[in-house]
């Protein structure tokens, strides 16, 4: 692998991080220069990183009005919380790995800074655990995608910490059934909110305007 290469390949997971993150919100335009600046590049290869997302469904663009985080319509925010939730029951159905099996890492103890990214890497060792790459690979995206979502939407939800909480101790003490559970209402909650969650990030979208 070369060099340019290697450079290209990390800035690229640089910049899906910071999106995956939820450092955007839904509808926030993204500037290259801005992230070139951040990540002491040139825009080239930050625009080759940002046409990447484009075709991972994690960057819009709106052509003449430049690249954005995806705002969604209800139909598809719906679609992508039951798709989240579809792959996460499946992996319940898989099992997971000997391996992964209980684990002595401590309780979660999310706050408000920080619940999207725990809920993240939740959601990403419940589908890493199971070995299935394919499975992996779909929640990863799924994850990526919702990451905006969730950091826009987190004065919508109420409990949201004790919620995660409640879903790693099941997870850490792989009480499968009541996994199952908890992750069936976590995303219905949220589908019920959907109407107000995109009424929220379409009044705050800033490529509307």
């Amino acid at each position: 692998m070369s060099a340019t290469h290697s450079k290209n390949e990390l800035l690229y997971r640089q910049v899906r991080r910071a999106l995956q993150s939820g450092r955007y919100v839904p509808g926030q335009r993204i500037d290259p220069a801005t992230l070139a600046t951040e990540f002491d590049t040139s825009t080239t290869p930050v625009r080759f990183a940002l046409y990447r997302l484009v075709g991972e469904g994690l960057v819009a663009d709106h052509a003449r009005n430049g690249l954005h985080v995806p705002l969604l319509t209800e139909v598809a925010m719906r679609d992508l919380y039951d798709w989240m939730q579809r792959l996460l029951l499946m992996a319940c159905d898989i099992g997971f790995a000997s391996t992964a099996r209980k684990t002595t890492q401590p309780e979660l103890a999310p706050t408000d800074d920080d619940v999207v990214k725990l809920t993240w890497k939740l959601f990403d060792a419940i589908a890493r655990a199971t070995s299935h790459r394919s499975l992996h690979r779909a929640v990863k995206q799924a994850n990526g995608r919702l990451a905006p979502i969730r950091r826009a939407k987190q004065e919508l939800i109420e409990n949201a910490c004790e919620e995660l909480s409640a879903l790693d101790r099941h997870w850490q003490a792989r009480d499968i059934p009541a996994l199952r559970s908890a992750l069936r209402d976590y995303h219905e909650r949220r589908k019920q909110l959907v109407p107000r969650i995109v009424a929220a990030l379409s009044d705050g979208s800033d490529y509307l305007h």
